[in-house]
Order: structure tokens, then sequence, then C-alpha cells
């Protein structure tokens, strides 16, 4: 059961942030500021290079069994450092709106159920903070009412699954709501997208310049997996269209299906 609302998770969202350049909290080696948290650059590199040091350990003696020599690229895992930025300013964010609208997140989602889809070995940060942040994601879709399904909304889901390859680019706005179905992810998305922003605004967020484009963390069922990524964040003016992480829980690898997805 723990398993499947894991992939029933999904979630798209975004928020607006501001570069370190045009405020006081500048300090060259914090990488982000939300409120009185404080997110360094070493902190970011740690994860990150946890990450990097214990793919290319399950990918060596994977290899050691059929006697093949990985190359350098396959020992390095996907994770980027905007990835961890990502899921470290999201997650605070997500707990501050959890706090302010008085909402209970259950601690249901272990590292342990993540750590196949995410391919990093459930004793990292970067896996353990997931397991958090789904547990976050898996809540707000239940709490938080839905927005309106705009088109707009409609294309920066579609656009950042796209980028994925999770479903086939260039179809027009018409046919990407046929294949989303009701399209109730999206508006479950757009709320969380909103709810993030407002807090962002709130606990005057700052990112440093080289992780600017902050993205919230997503994934998406693609019926024998999860797809994780991100959405790039939304200004007043509604979500940009350059994605980069949703999440949904459809049925199959192209959200054809009407399924929900947080």
């Amino acid at each position: 059961m723990r398993a499947r609302r894991v992939i029933a998770a999904a979630s798209v969202a975004a928020l607006g942030v501001l570069s370190l350049a045009a405020c006081q909290r500048s300090a060259p080696d914090v990488a982000a500021y939300v409120g009185d948290r404080t997110y360094s650059l070493e902190r970011v590199d740690g994860i990150y290079d946890e990450v990097q040091a214990e793919y290319g350990d399950v990918v060596r003696q994977a290899a050691s069994q059929t006697g093949a020599t990985p190359s350098p690229e396959q020992l390095k895992s996907p994770v980027t450092r905007q990835d961890v930025v990502n899921l470290l300013v999201s997650l605070e964010l997500g707990k501050r709106v959890a706090k302010a609208k008085n909402i209970q997140v259950p601690d249901e989602v272990s590292p342990q159920q993540l750590e196949q889809s995410l391919r990093v070995p459930a004793s990292t940060e970067y896996t353990k903070l997931w397991g958090e942040w789904v547990d976050l994601l898996q809540t707000f879709n239940q709490q938080l009412p839905p927005a309106e399904v705009s088109d707009e909304s409609v294309m920066a889901v579609y656009q950042a699954l796209a980028k994925v390859g999770a479903i086939p680019g260039g179809l027009p706005v018409s046919e990407v709501r046929q294949r989303f179905g009701e399209g109730a992810f999206v508006g479950s998305a757009t709320a969380l997208s909103l709810a993030l922003e407002q807090e962002a605004d709130r606990a005057d967020v700052s990112i440093n310049p080289r992780y600017r484009e902050v993205g919230v963390p997503s994934l998406v069922s693609s019926g024998q997996s999860i797809i994780f990524y991100s959405l790039p964040f939304i200004n007043e003016e509604g979500p940009v269209t350059d994605i980069s992480t949703p999440e949904a829980s459809p049925s199959s690898p192209n959200p054809d299906a009407e399924g929900t997805a947080s």
C-alpha cells in the first residue's frame, strides 16, 4: 500500500525566488537562504558528492557480476547540484506551509521505497530528504484545494513531461488536454506551486545566482517506474514554459491516463 501511495504522490510545483545579488543576503559560500535557514555550498556539495560516490559503487558492483568495466559516464548519477538545491529549498518551504496551515504530515514514505527509482541508496542524505518531500507532496495533494486548470498550466506540465521523454513533444494544447483527461493533477500541482511561492515571499527566499532557476522536485508514474523531474518557478504571470519537474500519477509513461498526479 505504501509503495502505491508513493506512485500516486506526484506533483508539479514551482516558486519565484530572488537572486542573492538583489539583497544583502549574498554570502558567496551560501547556496540559498530560506527565512532564518541558510544552506551552504559546502552542504550542497556534500550531498551531491555522497550521491555520486554511492551511485558509482552500485554501478561497479553490478558490473563486476558480469565482468564488465563501466565507463566514467556510466559511473555518474544524473543527480545534479541544482537538484540538491531544489530539494532543500522546496522541503523547507513545504514544512513552513504545513506549519502555517496546521497540516499534520505523517511519516509514511521510507528512503528504502525510493532508492530503486532514484537509483540512489537509501543511506544517502539525498534519498532521505526525498522521503520527507514525498510525505509532504502526498499530504498537500490531499489537503490543498486544487487550482483552476488553465491552458498555461497544462502546457507547463506537458512541456516538463516532454523534456524528460515521458510524452511526445510538439503537441497542441487541445491534444494535451485530451491526453491529460480532466487534468486534476495539474490543478493540484498549481495549488502547491502557489502555496510554495507565497511562502517563498514570506520567507524572503534568496538563491545564489549559480542555482537561481530553482524548481520544485516532483515525480510521475510511468506505469513501470517513477520518473523524477522538476518544473521551473512560477512568476506572477503564471508558470514558465521551459520546464524541469512535475509529477503526476498517470498510469502510463506518457500521461494519456486520466489519473491524478500530485
